[in-house]
């Protein structure tokens, strides 16, 4: 009787009619389908470049540059490899992109607060630099810093001067430089080991307070470690650092550290583009905190400030976080648009190599690869700080 029951309650269904097994095959047929694609255009290409006498692979990036790089922050010359040349521009790539994130952040959280403000010149302003770069074209934007204003600015001989060695000029910005001793080492060591034990500190005290509810004091002592430890470190070793400082001559600067005006105008042009939406992130982030929360926190005797560093800006975090990851990788993947204005960075190196070897689809490959790898590694970071920030749920 059981079993009869059994046959009656669960009917033989059809192949096509069983949802799991219709679902299985449909992806095997599209795996088969990509698959078949992916193999004709490969295929294509290969036969399509064997008609015009276009050589493929990659053997290329052994084969000597005979270019110069206006800016190189690896060893590289004009005997080189292109694979060289293309490391120089990933290498400039990514110091644009964490320079231009920096600034960025920074002072998109300050226009974004500003956007807040109860002081109506300050919400004004905040309100105009949002509105004004963001409905520019980030391409403008560069170019309004490239020509329109460091284009114009005085000659060497004339160059504008802050102080301290520093020159102004339209070939960009000229600094001095630091040149350090190999003892000076050992205050590198004494960072790292104050960073690792302001890490230890903060867990340990946080761990303490959810243990005993008691809030230990973790800013000071960690500022202390960090800043504190290095610069005891760099004293006792003798201050093991000197500057080699510009020398104005009659025509020119000499010496120093010399920030280039193509470099400035895409740092500056990114930067300031992505932070008026950085500043809308912001703004939305912290009007999502519950009003109930701030009047809690009152209640509680907590200052102003303390709202803010303990209340909302550790909620608004959990909702900032996952935009922000947006705005970061579409600041560097912008980073291409250095091209405009000759900033060596990949596109732009990679451009040169292209022309002078033909190789256009494995350039155009490399460029894919690596902004597809540079991204995967942004998401990645901002992926695993926002699952340290996320609520815990008990």
């Amino acid at each position: 009787m059981t079993v009869e029951a059994q046959s009656i309650s669960q009917p033989r269904v059809a192949l096509m009619r069983d949802p799991k097994t219709r679902g299985l095959i449909i992806q095997i047929l599209m795996i088969i389908a990509i698959l078949a694609f992916a193999s004709w255009l490969i295929n294509n290409t290969i036969r399509n470049l064997a008609q015009a006498n276009i050589a493929s692979g990659f053997g290329f990036l052994s084969s000597r540059a005979g270019f110069d790089i206006g800016q190189v922050p690896i060893e590289y010359s004009s005997n080189s490899t292109y694979g060289r040349a293309l490391m120089v521009g990933i290498a400039n790539t990514i110091i644009v992109a964490i320079a231009g994130i920096t600034l960025a952040t920074i002072v998109g959280f300050i226009i974004g607060i500003g956007r807040l403000s109860r002081n109506y010149i300050v919400r004004g302003l905040s309100t105009i630099y949002v509105e004004v770069f963001r409905n520019i074209p980030p391409l403008l934007v560069i170019l309004f810093w490239y020509f329109g204003v460091l284009s114009v600015l005085p000659l060497p001989r004339e160059a504008i001067q802050f102080g301290f060695g520093t020159y102004l000029s339209n070939r960009g910005l000229q600094m001095p430089a630091a040149v350090f001793e190999p003892i000076a080492l050992a205050t590198l060591i004494a960072l790292i080991l104050g960073i690792a034990g302001a890490v230890i500190l903060a867990k340990a005290n946080t761990k303490h307070q959810l243990k005993t509810g008691e809030r230990r004091k973790t800013l000071g002592p960690a500022l202390g470690m960090i800043f504190g430890l290095p610069i005891a470190v760099f004293l006792v070793t003798g201050l093991p650092i000197s500057f080699e400082v510009p020398e104005a001559t009659r025509f020119n600067l000499r010496g120093g550290w010399q920030v280039k005006p193509e470099f400035l105008a895409l740092f500056l042009a990114l930067s300031f583009y992505t932070a008026s939406f950085v500043a809308e992130i912001v703004r939305a982030g912290i009007l999502s905190v519950s009003k109930g929360q701030t009047e809690a926190a009152s209640a509680l005797g907590l200052t102003r400030s303390q709202l803010l560093r303990l209340v909302v800006v550790p909620q608004a975090f959990r909702v900032i976080i996952p935009p922000l990851t947006s705005q970061y990788l579409n600041l560097t993947k912008n980073s291409s648009l250095g091209l405009a204005v000759g900033y060596p960075e990949l596109v732009a190196v990679g451009s040169t190599v292209l022309n002078q070897t033909g190789q256009s689809v494995e350039v155009v490959a490399v460029w894919m690869v690596v902004y597809l790898g540079l991204s995967v590694a942004v998401s990645a970071f901002m992926n695993w700080f926002n699952a340290k920030m996320a609520l815990v749920e008990r």
